[in-house]
């Protein structure tokens, strides 16, 4: 009798069934078919075990990027924007994500994301594609955070064809996301990995060439094809980073109004942004009352760049402690948890005074159950 199996989602429960309905009901089914069943079947389970491949198309794309598209304060109207309003606009590049090869449709973003590139992700075992196309004007990269990769898909250090993708070009960078890029003991079921360009990491981090990946757990994902965790109802990603302009181009329809000194542009040119926005100009941070929130925290910049992420209304998990302060370092990547409970339009903002100042904050929503 020949074994024909066809069916590689065959449960261990029934295979188990199989093997023993055809022994008993098969005296020639020796020992040794019995150990190659058995055989068969664990090469069945590691396949139906093995992770997804996960493909992006990203471009790098040069943009003008306005921190206050109100041109206004939205948390203190009256002490309007002060020296960080006089210019607004600059030419800088960003990270664009699309349906497919063509490049030529891209994936909507929520509001809330602001300058970030596209959130990837992935669940604990899976391989990362992402295929990059350079439409900037300068060599650029994707050096990503945490994932695994071989020196040709580090996209840094000058190593491999990743490392400066030549404007007009495209690499596909190959990652991992294994058991030591994924959720260690004391974290939540997901947690966040930055990627940035790396070329010349540190003007094209003030570029805007930054996003993040985030990994779930095995087992925690909410479906083969959706790899967020589900035991959240929303996620959001705040990056806590002070662009620095100085040098950069000014859009001339972005300029309000002349610095009166070089130490005044100086300072008017640092924008002190939560994902690229200043004085409250970043919205979308809305959730229903009692949404199991999880916060992804970046933190990016120089040593004037010690942040620390607040939020008014409500506290936060951070490995297991209670807080409502979350202290952020440049290359800081940290995953926090709430339950939203209390109705109102609260203020979350970097808690630094000098940044406070410079407009480093706004406002997340919680509103009712609908």
């Amino acid at each position: 009798m020949s074994l024909n199996i066809t069916n590689m989602e065959l449960t261990k429960e029934s295979q188990i069934t199989f093997v023993f309905y055809f022994h008993m009901g098969n005296p020639r089914f020796t020992f040794y078919t019995l150990l190659t069943f058995i055989g068969l079947t664990m090469s069945l389970w590691t396949v139906s075990a093995e992770g997804a491949i996960r493909e992006y198309w990203i471009a790098a794309e040069k943009v003008e990027w306005n921190y206050a598209p109100s041109g206004q304060n939205l948390i203190r109207p009256n002490m309007g924007l002060g020296v960080w309003g006089k210019a607004l606009t600059y030419e800088k590049y960003r990270y664009i994500e699309y349906t497919d090869n063509t490049y030529t449709k891209r994936v909507e973003q929520p509001i809330w994301m602001g300058i970030l590139g596209p959130q990837l992700q992935a669940v604990e075992g899976d391989s990362v594609r992402v295929h990059f196309l350079n439409r900037a004007d300068k060599p650029l990269s994707i050096h990503v955070h945490g994932l695994q990769y071989d020196e040709d898909n580090e996209g840094a250090d000058m190593k491999g064809s990743g490392a400066a993708v030549q404007p007009g070009s495209m690499f596909t960078y190959h990652w991992e996301a294994d058991s030591d890029a994924a959720p260690g003991p004391n974290d939540p079921s997901s947690i966040v990995w930055l990627y940035h360009s790396h070329v010349d990491a540190v003007t094209e981090v003030y570029d805007g060439l930054i996003g993040t990946i985030v990994v779930t757990k095995k087992g925690m994902e909410r479906a083969p094809n959706d790899p967020r965790p589900k035991d959240i109802d929303k996620s959001f990603t705040t990056l806590f980073l002070i662009f620095n302009e100085n040098e950069r181009k000014i859009v001339e329809s972005g300029q309000n109004e002349a610095y009166e000194s070089l130490e005044e542009a100086e300072e008017g040119n640092l924008k002190h942004a939560i994902n690229g926005f200043i004085f409250g100009n970043l919205h979308g941070l809305e959730v229903e009352q009692h949404d199991r929130v999880r916060w992804y925290l970046i933190g990016l910049g120089t040593e004037v760049d010690m942040h620390t992420a607040h939020w008014h209304g409500q506290t936060v998990l951070n490995s297991g402690k209670r807080t409502d302060v979350v202290s952020l370092l440049p290359g800081s990547m940290v995953t926090v948890d709430m339950t939203a409970k209390t109705l109102g339009n609260w203020l979350y903002h970097c808690h630094v005074a000098d940044h406070i100042t410079a407009g480093m904050n706004t406002r997340w929503r919680v509103v009712p159950k609908r």
